[in-house]
């Protein structure tokens, strides 16, 4: 607290407002205790209150699994524990080594298993009713570190403080849905939300399906099926990544991907319906060029909406577009077949479709 109040003076700050996160947060609740008249508000992320099991406190580890922790840390230092601290981020290599770098550049292993211990020694259960400021809780679902129950219950010794559940599984704050943490902040500190950045761009849009994937599900077995599925996943991708497409959204045996040119995710769709086919499989696949929302990771709009509905007038191996696909692509050597005009669910108007015949 003595460094906090160090660096408050050295900047000029009078009073300023707490956002702590994991073991971060036992020192802003202290301090927030402590000198309420420099403290505008608290805001924690993912915090626990006890990092060792008791009756009264279940969510800690017991004694035993903390110093087992403790001593493989101290002998395996750099642990990144990435499946556990950032599931969201467990195959991302690169984040994985950026990780261990620091965790490396931060402490020694001696350092490290010596923080750990102190850790292991907190308990300020007593000091959370004590807590007069303006308190924001944020706590993510499926939270391996920290279980959301904990949160709950810390929320609850903590006067008028207020809960927010977040959906997520990972414990770092700077991972996964960042936009939704900075956002409930800025809202509890200001007042205001801050405004979607939306982005409008052109692009082309293709959504592949597994035709009769129930009836094969149901031939094959859950098991057997999960395995040819995750194998189809991976040839999609391989020509997604191939073709720069960039994948969306996964739901169930479908896939949403967006290209910056129609021949591209043409040509995609053709190599995953050839590729898929080794597989036994047959695919349908829509695609659709027009103006897209873009809000971070997400993208919506009308030409979504045109892309999923042209898809589900394909039939098994058919590959459907639309009229504005064909004139973008016009001696691209993509050859089409006319399927005539028809409505498209909620859409207005009739739509010229065309199915391809070579690409």
């Amino acid at each position: 607290m003595d460094d906090v109040v160090a660096v408050l003076d050295a900047v000029g700050s009078k009073r300023t407002a707490l956002f702590s996160h994991s073991e971060g947060g036992n020192l802003a609740v202290l301090f927030a205790a402590t000198f309420p008249q420099r403290t505008i508000a608290l805001v924690t992320a993912g915090i626990f209150a006890k990092r060792i099991w008791s009756p009264d406190y279940p969510w800690a580890p017991t004694p035993e699994a903390r110093a087992a922790e403790i001593d493989d840390l101290e002998r395996h230092w750099p642990i990144t524990n990435v499946a556990h601290m950032a599931p969201g981020a467990a195959k991302d290599e690169a984040f994985e080594r950026r990780l261990a770098t620091y965790f490396r550049q931060s402490a020694s292993p001696g350092a490290a298993a010596a923080l750990y211990r102190m850790n292991t020694s907190i308990d300020i259960r007593s000091v959370l009713p004590t807590i007069s400021v303006p308190t924001l809780m944020l706590h993510r679902t499926g939270d391996l570190d920290a279980n959301v129950e904990e949160g709950r219950w810390i929320a609850g010794q903590i006067p008028n403080a207020r809960f927010v559940e977040l959906p997520g599984v990972d414990h770092l704050p700077w991972i996964g849905d960042q936009d939704r943490v900075l956002d409930e902040t800025q809202e509890f500190l200001t007042g205001t939300r801050p405004a979607a950045d939306v982005d409008r761009v052109l692009a082309t849009v293709l959504f592949t399906d597994i035709v009769g994937s129930t009836e094969r599900a149901v031939d094959l077995g859950d098991r057997a099926w999960r395995e040819l599925l995750g194998r189809h996943h991976a040839l999609v991708r391989r020509e997604l990544e191939r073709f720069r497409g960039r994948e969306i959204d996964t739901a169930g045996d479908g896939f949403f991907a967006t290209f910056d040119g129609p021949g591209r995710a043409i040509r995609a769709a053709c190599r995953i319906r050839e590729s898929v086919a080794e597989l036994g499989l047959a695919i349908r696949a829509g695609v659709h060029t027009g103006e897209v929302e873009v809000m971070g990771e997400k993208v919506s709009g009308i030409a979504v909406h045109a892309g999923a509905r042209v898809m589900a007038t394909a039939g098994a191996g058919e590959i459907v577009v639309t009229r504005t696909v064909v004139d973008l692509v016009s001696g691209a050597g993509i050859t089409f077949e006319p399927r005539g005009s028809r409505a498209l669910k909620g859409l207005p108007g009739e739509w010229a479709l065309f199915g391809v015949q070579a690409c």
